[in-house]
């Protein structure tokens, strides 16, 4: 796994712009957004971005405790996100539009079609993201036991225009 890059935030603050350029309104509901990656390597963050752009992801999930680590705020509906691919360019503009906190478990047969990965099944998708929880908190040698919250997260892709929803 090839490690992520720093997001290209100059090129970031671009792309914003353009969206507001187009969706000035935006700018009064959220003045600016995050910048961030899809999972933990440059491989993964292309891999999911793919699926984002060709339609078919429209649902993450990612554990309370790495926004707080991060110094960053939980999403909120209606908030913006720019997600970068695996070299940091930044690539679609998404607006959070459901958001909720569980247990892993708590995730329903919906919501992991929704996030479009694997073969799309509850139990796939939970499969896969206690391999990932558990490897992400591994590397900072904390123990994934299923009782850390997670923020599952809704989203549209509202620019470019071309993968826009």
């Amino acid at each position: 796994m090839t490690a992520l890059p720093a997001p290209d935030r100059d090129a970031a603050a671009a792309l914003w712009q353009e969206f507001l350029a187009a969706h000035p309104d935006a700018a009064t509901l959220a003045p600016d957004c995050a910048v961030e990656f899809y999972g933990d390597s440059a491989e993964l963050a292309d891999e999911l971005l793919a699926l984002v752009i060709e339609g078919t992801k429209r649902a993450t999930a990612g554990l309370v405790d790495d926004y707080l680590r991060a110094g960053e705020a939980l999403p909120r509906i209606g908030g913006y996100w720019i997600a970068c691919d695996g070299r940091g360019a930044p690539r679609v503009v998404q607006q959070s539009t459901e958001l909720r906190i569980g247990l892993l478990e708590s995730v329903d047969d919906a919501f992991a079609w929704d996030e479009g990965e694997g073969d799309r099944t509850r139990s796939d998708w939970l499969a896969g993201h206690r391999r990932y929880f558990t490897r992400a908190l591994a590397a900072r040698g904390v123990a994934f036991d299923g009782s850390q919250p997670v923020v599952f997260e809704r989203f549209r892709v509202v620019w470019p225009p071309e993968h826009a929803d």
